[in-house]
């Protein structure tokens, strides 16, 4: 299993990186920002998507538009701290799997995924 953790904070990326570790999810690539992350999702296959929503160069909003046109089906978690409605009705419209809102305990993170991406766990 391979998880694509997109996030232009790298303490908050080990931090999921240590959730998807506690899991058994060890093949991790992590990007800094949208468009970075794309050329990444371009060139590799992967299980699951876990991205930031507020990030430079390319905010997680438009990459998981842009991973929706190369892959309808992938579970997409956006983990941001973007709770207002209209941004969520965006992100469920643009075709995101599911919300973690930042901060969040470890375990939250950890039931989320297993929650969303039980086949992979």
């Amino acid at each position: 299993m391979k998880i694509l953790v997109v996030d232009d904070s790298r303490t908050m990326r080990v931090i999921i990186m240590r959730v998807l570790a506690q899991l058994g999810i060890k093949n991790v690539i992590e990007a800094g920002d949208g468009q970075a992350a794309l050329e990444i999702f371009k060139n590799n296959h992967f299980d699951a998507v876990l991205s930031d929503w507020n990030m430079p160069i390319m905010n997680g909003l438009d990459f998981l538009k842009e991973v929706r046109q190369i892959n309808k089906t992938i579970p997409f978690l956006m983990i941001t701290t973007e709770a207002e409605r209209g941004n969520v009705v965006s992100a469920i419209q643009a075709g995101v799997t599911d919300y973690v809102i930042k901060p969040f305990t470890q375990d939250a993170l950890r039931k989320k995924l297993e929650q969303r991406i039980a086949s992979l766990v």
